[in-house]
Order: C-alpha cells, then sequence, then structure tokens
C-alpha cells in the first residue's frame, strides 16, 4: 500500500491537529477543519489505511486516532514547513547576545533559559567540551617569592589557573621563557594532548630544578582535570507539566528524575549532536527512558571548530517546526557570538 497524495494530506491534517490540542483526531474534524474535500466516511477508510500502516494508533475505542513515532518521522522529514521566526523573536535574541559580557558559563547556562522560554519546552545545553578546545597561552606568573599560579587560556575564553611552589631565587626572566617554550609546544593543540613527559628539550631546561618541573606537570594535571566534566546547563525543567501526556504526576517525577541524571543526559545529547539540526522521535532513541520523548539538538561553534551542543526535550508531540527553527537561529546565533568573542 502506498502513501498518495491524499493519504499524506490526511496524515499531516491528523498530526497538526494533534501537535495543537493533544486529543486523538476523528474523521469529522478533518473533514470539518481542514478543507480536504472529501467526506468523513472516505478520510475513515484512508485512517483505517494509515492506521494498518502503522501510521496511526488507536489509543483506545474511541474512533479518534493519534500519530505514531513513524508518523512523525515521515512528516518531520517530507511534510513539515519550518516556520521563520516572528521578529520579536529574533530581536529577543540579537539584544540578549548584543547585552552580554558576561562569564561564558553565565551566557550558557541563560542560552538554555532563552531556549526554554521561547519553545516552552524543556532545554538542555551542553557546557563547552575542552577536549575540542585549543590552547593559546600557558604562562607562570610569580604571585610572591615561593609561590607562582600557571594560567591556561583557551580560544573559548575558558581560563584553568593552579598555584605552584617555584624553586628558591627563582627569576621572572626564567618563568618567561618556561612559559613561552609551553605555549609554543601546545598552541593550537587540544587541552587533551597535554603531555609534558615528551617535551625533551623542556625536560633539558629544567632538569636543575627537577622539582620544579615535577611541580608544572602535576600543575597543569590539575588545571586540566576537568577537561571531561559533563556538565549541562537546564532551561524549564518544570515546563514539561504544561502537557497533558505529563499530567500523570509519577510519569512527571520520572521524567524530572532522569533530568537529575547529568552524566546521562549529557551522554544523551552529545551522542545525538551533529552538525546542523538533528531531530530523534520517542523509539528512535537507543536509551528506553527517553522513549516517551522527543529530543532536537544542534551544535555550537567556536569558528569553524564544534565545542558544544544545545538540546531541546518535549513529548512525541512536539511543535516540531518552531523547536526547529528556534535552534537554527540560536545555533547561529550562540556560534557568532562566540567566534566573536574568542575566535582567531
Amino acid at each position: 500500500m502506498e502513501l498518495g497524495d491524499r493519504k499524506l494530506r490526511i496524515l499531516q491534517a491528523i498530526i497538526d491537529d494533534y501537535i495543537i490540542s493533544a486529543e486523538p483526531v476523528g474523521s469529522r474534524t478533518i473533514a470539518k477543519k481542514y478543507g480536504i474535500g472529501i467526506s468523513s466516511a472516505t478520510i475513515r477508510n484512508e485512517m483505517a489505511d494509515l492506521e494498518e500502516m502503522g501510521y496511526l494508533e488507536q489509543p483506545h475505542t474511541s474512533a479518534g486516532r493519534i500519530p505514531s513515532d513513524k508518523a512523525y518521522r515521515l512528516y518531520v522529514d517530507r511534510l513539515m514547513q519550518v516556520k521563520t521566526l516572528s521578529t520579536e523573536q529574533a530581536l529577543f535574541i540579537k539584544r540578549f547576545y548584543d547585552e552580554k559580557n558576561s562569564q561564558l558559563e553565565d551566557i550558557i547556562s541563560q542560552t538554555a533559559r532563552v531556549i526554554s522560554d521561547i519553545t516552552d519546552y524543556t532545554s538542555v545545553v551542553l557546557r563547552p567540551q575542552l577536549n575540542k578546545i585549543l590552547i593559546k597561552r600557558i604562562q607562570l606568573i610569580p604571585i610572591d617569592q615561593a609561590y607562582g599560579l600557571l594560567v591556561v587560556v583557551t580560544d573559548s575564553g575558558i581560563i584553568r589557573d593552579s598555584v605552584i611552589r617555584l624553586p628558591e631565587g627563582i627569576e621572572p626572566g626564567y618563568l618567561d621563557r618556561i612559559s613561552n617554550m609551553l605555549s609554543e609546544r601546545f598552541a593550537n593543540r587540544s587541552c587533551a594532548q597535554i603531555d609534558l613527559e615528551v617535551i625533551p628539550d623542556m625536560r633539558r631546561e629544567i632538569m636543575s630544578n627537577r622539582d620544579f618541573f615535577n611541580n608544572i606537570v602535576d600543575a597543569l594535571t590539575e588545571s586540566m582535570a576537568g577537561r571531561d566534566k559533563k556538565e549541562i546547563f537546564l532551561g524549564g525543567a518544570s515546563n514539561i507539566f504544561n502537557f497533558p501526556e505529563y499530567h500523570d504526576i509519577e510519569k512527571a517525577k520520572t521524567f524530572l528524575d532522569i533530568l537529575e541524571e547529568t552524566e546521562f543526559i549529557y551522554d544523551i545529547i552529545d551522542k545525538l549532536g551533529d552538525n546542523g539540526v538533528s531531530i530523534t522521535i520517542g523509539e528512535e532513541n537507543e536509551f528506553t527512558e527517553m522513549q516517551n520523548c522527543s529530543i532536537v539538538t544542534a551544535t555550537y561553534h567556536v569558528g569553524d571548530r564544534m565545542v558544544g551542543t544545545i538540546g531541546v526535550i518535549g513529548p512525541t508531540r512536539m511543535h516540531y517546526s518552531k523547536v526547529v527553527s528556534v535552534m537554527e537561529y540560536m545555533e547561529k546565533a550562540l556560534t557568532q557570538y562566540l567566534t566573536k568573542l574568542y575566535g582567531e
């Protein structure tokens, strides 16, 4: 059985209506509201075919049908028309970034709030991943005669610092030479590529201060220890209560409990994140805990390099066209902002 034009129009009408109403859709509703130009009886027959083909489901004994995950996949791939953000929404996002001069993590956390406010769903933004961020400079700065500060600056504006003990009688020029050597060796490498044990020229330079060399190694290791930290920023976690699917307290509680599993949510969003906007619907998700949800993700960049992922989680009855338009716009706006701040 093939999906002809009439079946596609009926299926699109059912999906559009169900996204708005959250109520099973009957043939009479389609005939009255969507001007397809065919009788209720014919629509009923077509709906029966669509159910047999796996595109519709009948939740109970009423005449109404609801879309299946298969139907939503067809919808987003072939039928959906992505809406352009309203002028008001676009200006809101533009002003948000134009007015920002905060720390990076504050910008990322507030980005999650903006996404949830506009979409009305729960948003997730992954912390920029240091293994995808490049080192710009490593600098040793004297604090006093006994201690110095080792500072690692990345091209995403993330600065890591650690206090180290200095050798007695060390001169500031000596620290500058070591800083230049470190910077020259690791400039434009990822934080994950730090390995001081393979720098013979540096080992020779610091051989007379073996303890100092070890202090530098320890400080760099400590400074980069959080590079694989799986941190997420959530926006609008309570938005899930706005949807009839989650009026069941136990179901809503399960969803909120899952959101508290930071590493789990991080792994889901990180795995789904790809260049451009990606949509995962219901049972397409390999994690059973999320198979009654849809997840829309997009990646953000510094220049051409992907450093993090943004995501929206909601019921499979998601307003996909609206969410995709928001994600496309936010992806570009956040990338533009970060590149302007931290790009070469």
